[in-house]
């Protein structure tokens, strides 16, 4: 009869792995088809990214409505440093006879000389495209090719639209290029760690297949609730797939290495594994999670789509790692390994500890250290106050691209006033009272009335100060003072919108991600002094990280602004994934804690058995933001290497030293108010660690 329970029980376990891979192979199957249509209805408009309630949002969605639906506004930009010759202006007026005779054009373009001769510029509005993004592009690029340079005539194609298709081609770089770089780092991160020609393919593979059902996952959020599917936010997705997801694999085969030295059997090791490092996964992908869903509060809307879509990923990354790779690996058994095959029985070979080494050096002087890496976190923080101001439109790409140069053109040429347009959007039966009213406004240069629909007016107003200066900012601000009942938006007035709500962004999200974190921590650890600890760590290095950035972005990058959102999305991330490798630590040294030993040992202790998976994780992790900082706009790059160097703070400095050294200064206080507080009663045997 024991015989045979016993061949049942083999069979199960052989059953069960294969169960989970066909499980997964049909789950593919049915969502393969959703995760195709993601890039369907992936938007980059501007109405996306903009703030929900803003004055400059309404002005986007009525402009929509209007007859003809959204205006395709550009500019095209005739230059000669010496001077434009009578020939140059034919060639202008040709090249814009063609564009007319090619395309539907609102109105007909004229030219508007500069004072000093030098430039001439013809804007141009056409409603051909409506919201279409690939219609406009390929209506800015006809159009490009169109108006192109001729006998040292310089022609550049600027505008809004113009300004949205270039934007548009970096986007397009968050697709495949974002994510074939990403598998090409986290595979060259494996193969070093693992120093194995075939372990590293098997969580690579399984981030692959948690990213495909991200995608899936995410076009159903779209379908069923609305959810705005931008470039950023997709991107954001597949790094944090790959990214937090090789962090789960890592420590999990890394507790499965060490589960196979003490069970003959692959299937029992792995059972001891996740029983081991299974809690952990689960709260450090809980704490992900509920850090980005925070984002919910804001009201901009790119972050707060950002946050289901993480969330999506995270979890996504989290069932495949704790489902499909363990399956996988129990079949390859422990070959996988190969030619470091941990054999049953068999001790780890000695080697001397870069953690033991610096475990020990925090546990003879704790305070020292402790003070000490304070008083570095703070003196790089301080970095901060570097930051260059707000980025203006002009300087949001990397690379200059035409748009931008004909930004910058029309700003040297026409200094006298403003070249782009602040819309006012005004109730039609009000539109004269409305014209009359904009007139009078001080820092009005001139006025035209556009379209008529759906009872509402649309007004295009130029400043006499450049765009995006001091006075224009000025004017914006005593147009919407003035225009009660109307709304007061244009490319201006959305980057006023954006900073402002960027700001009340923050000061709502931080504290709710601050609490929320707090509270899955206090829940985890059964402590309130440890998550007080693990929290304060990770704000800590935050705002080192953003101090380092001022130290360079200007100086070192030639970066002249701060995108206004890089405060609000590098303390999320930082803060909910450095966490992540904190709840790592401090889960180990409440498992030896409970096993019996001291405070001060199971610290030390803590810190060698994780150590390396950490300082691995923190790898993974960096790099995979790291790769943000290879894409062609400014705030892309910032966010990237904030966040970079947040994760390799925390993993070699704070987590290594700062945590584990206060962990040894304080004692069985770490703990307080839970049950390991209390000092342990001699006279009863201490409590073991829970059997796997």
């Amino acid at each position: 009869m024991g015989a045979r329970s016993t061949s049942v029980t083999r069979s199960r376990r052989r059953a069960v792995p294969w169960l989970v891979l066909g499980l997964w192979v049909a789950a593919l199957a049915v969502i393969g088809p959703f995760a195709a249509k993601l890039s369907e209805v992936q938007h980059d408009r501007v109405v996306d990214y903009l703030p929900a309630s803003a004055d400059s949002t309404q002005v986007a969605k009525i402009q929509d409505q209007l007859p003809g639906g959204e205006t395709t506004e550009l500019v095209l930009v005739y230059h000669r440093e010496g001077g434009l010759t009578a020939a140059d202006r034919a060639v202008a007026g040709e090249q814009v006879t063609e564009i007319a005779g090619r395309h539907r054009l609102t109105g007909t373009p004229r030219g508007v000389p500069s004072t000093d001769g030098t430039t001439l510029m013809y804007p141009v509005a056409s409603n051909e495209p409506g919201t279409d993004e690939d219609k406009r592009d390929a209506l800015v690029d006809d159009i490009r090719r169109i108006a192109h340079d001729e006998g040292g005539l310089s022609v550049e194609v600027g505008g809004t639209a113009a300004l949205a298709t270039d934007a548009a081609g970096v986007y397009a770089s968050l697709g495949g290029p974002l994510l074939y770089t990403t598998v090409a780092v986290v595979a060259v991160l494996l193969v070093l760690i693992y120093r194995s020609p075939v372990l590293w393919l098997v969580p690579l593979v399984v981030a692959g297949v948690s990213d495909y059902l991200a995608m899936g996952v995410a076009y159903g959020l779209h379908q069923a609730f609305g959810t705005t599917i931008s470039g950023q936010s997709q991107g954001i997705m597949t790094i944090l797939v790959f990214g937090a997801g090789t962090d789960y694999a890592l420590l999990l085969v890394s507790r499965y290495r060490e589960e196979l030295r003490r069970f003959e059997r692959p299937y029992d090791a792995m059972r001891a594994a996740m029983r081991g490092c299974g809690p952990a996964v689960i709260a450090s992908s809980g704490t992900v999670a509920a850090g980005l869903l925070c984002l919910l509060a804001a009201d901009l809307n790119s972050n707060r789509d950002m946050g289901p879509l993480g969330t999506v990923g995270v979890l996504c990354a989290l069932l495949a790692m704790l489902t499909l790779l363990p399956a996988v690996l129990v079949l390859l058994g422990r070959r996988v390994f190969w030619p470091l095959v941990p054999a049953y029985g068999s001790e780890p070979k000695a080697r001397r500890s870069l953690f033991a080494a610096m475990g020990s050096s925090a546990g003879r002087r704790p305070l020292t250290v402790l003070a000490g890496g304070a008083v570095l976190l703070g003196a790089l923080a301080l970095g901060a106050l570097n930051l260059p101001g707000p980025v203006r439109q002009q300087d949001t790409f990397v690379d200059k691209p035409e748009s931008i140069a004909a930004t910058q053109t029309l700003a040297e040429a026409y200094p006298e006033r403003s070249t782009q347009p602040i819309g006012v959007i005004t109730p039609a039966g009000r539109a004269d009272g409305t014209l009359a009213r904009i007139r009078t406004v001080r820092g009005v240069d001139s006025v035209r009335e556009g379209r008529t629909g759906d009872g509402w007016t649309e007004i295009s107003v130029f400043a006499k100060d450049a765009p995006q200066s001091a006075g224009e900012t000025a004017t914006i601000e005593r147009l919407r003072h003035e225009l009660t009942g109307s709304y007061v938006g244009g490319p201006s007035a959305q980057r006023i919108d954006l900073e402002d709500t960027n700001a009340r962004d923050q000061s709502v999200v931080i504290p709710i991600v601050l609490a929320s974190v707090l509270l899955i921590l206090v829940a985890l650890l059964r402590s309130l002094v440890a998550p007080l600890l693990l929290v304060g760590a990770v704000v800590a290095v935050w705002g080192a990280a953003l101090g380092i950035g001022g130290l360079v972005f200007g100086p070192l990058f030639g970066f002249e602004g701060t995108d206004p959102g890089l405060g609000l999305l590098s303390f999320v991330f930082l803060v909910a994934l450095g966490v992540d490798y904190g709840i790592f630590l401090m889960h180990r040294m409440r498992e030896e804690s409970l096993a019996g030993a001291e405070p001060a040992a199971a610290a030390l202790t803590a810190l060698r058995s994780t150590g390396g998976v950490i300082a691995s994780a923190g790898l993974v992790l960096a790099a995979t933001f790291a790769v943000l900082t290879n894409m062609g706009l400014v705030q892309l790059v910032e966010l990237g290497f904030v966040i970079a160097v947040g994760v390799l703070l925390d993993t070699f400095l704070v987590r290594t030293y700062l945590v584990t050294s206060a962990s040894v200064a304080l004692g069985r206080k770490v703990w307080w108010p839970g049950g390991l507080f209390r000092e342990p009663d001699p006279l009863r045997p201490e409590r073991q660690p829970e059997p796997v």
